[in-house]
């Protein structure tokens, strides 16, 4: 079995892998793409794309690293080629934003983070259509373009831009845009813009103040809110609970409180 790897080196072989898979989902969306196939429900979409670069991404990291394991949202699990525990699990999204992706909307990205032992250790969130790329490794910072990253300096929820995100499902979205109408008087803004990983990176570097969202997979959020944590956001669920599919919450320390229990009075992850 291969040697457990640092941080950076999962990082460099994800930067390569998100690059190489980024380059063929903006190829194919200019060719032209089409909905294959749907999730949940008729308008959670899949298309040949996603399909295609998930694929080309796992290959990827099978011919680098055989003994890993790798979790991606169109395949599932797929389990290393030794018969020995992968220490390494490699958590994929192939096109995070998939609705963005098929109107041509520039808010997708490729999204990929390395696992060791089940802690994420290192991520890239990378634009498919802009080339923005976010990167970090647990401990080593969070990173865009060479600049190291810092979240915003926001103390006061009633100033605060917040970022989420709703589900598919129309008994969840009623759920949903109930919370954003009782949310929104209590804040400077609301934005809904479609694609998780992005999401988290945006706030990450300041450009919106927090985030939050339920329902989130772990390739919605793996990558992106490693960056978001090494941008010094606390990143968290309800209750003291890990973030996960009830609820994602991305907030500077001093705003994490106020919109975690605003978020509770508003029983955001109820519902269905």
């Amino acid at each position: 079995m291969m040697d457990r790897p640092a941080a950076p080196e999962l990082l460099e072989i994800a930067i390569e892998v998100a690059r190489n898979a980024a380059t063929t989902a903006y190829r194919m969306r200019a060719e032209g793409v089409s909905v294959t196939a749907t999730k949940s429900t008729v308008t959670d979409v899949v298309t040949a794309a996603d399909r295609a670069v998930e694929r080309q991404i796992s290959d990827a990291l099978r011919q680098l690293r055989p003994d890993d394991a790798v979790l991606g949202e169109e395949y599932g699990a797929a389990e290393p080629d030794s018969a020995a525990p992968a220490h390494v699990r490699w958590i994929v999204d192939p096109i995070d934003g998939t609705v963005n992706y098929l109107y041509g909307l520039a808010h997708s990205a490729v999204s990929i983070a390395a696992e060791v032992d089940g802690e994420v250790v290192a991520g890239v969130v990378r634009n498919i259509h802009t080339g923005e790329e976010w990167t970090a490794t647990v401990g080593g910072g969070a990173w865009r373009d060479g600049r190291r990253l810092r979240c915003s300096a926001e103390t006061d929820l009633g100033q605060t831009l917040v970022i989420t995100g709703f589900g598919y499902d129309p008994a969840r979205r009623v759920h949903q845009a109930r919370v954003v109408a009782e949310l929104i008087p209590q804040v400077r803004d609301i934005r809904r813009l479609g694609a998780a990983a992005v999401d988290l990176c945006l706030v990450a570097e300041g450009r919106a103040d927090a985030y939050y969202e339920k329902g989130l997979a772990a390739w919605d959020q793996a990558a992106g809110a490693l960056v978001a944590a090494e941008a010094g956001l606390r990143v968290g669920g309800l209750g003291g609970r890990a973030p996960g599919p009830d609820m994602v919450i991305a907030a500077p320390p001093a705003l994490f409180t106020p919109l975690h229990d605003r978020l509770v009075e508003l029983d955001a992850a109820g519902g269905p």
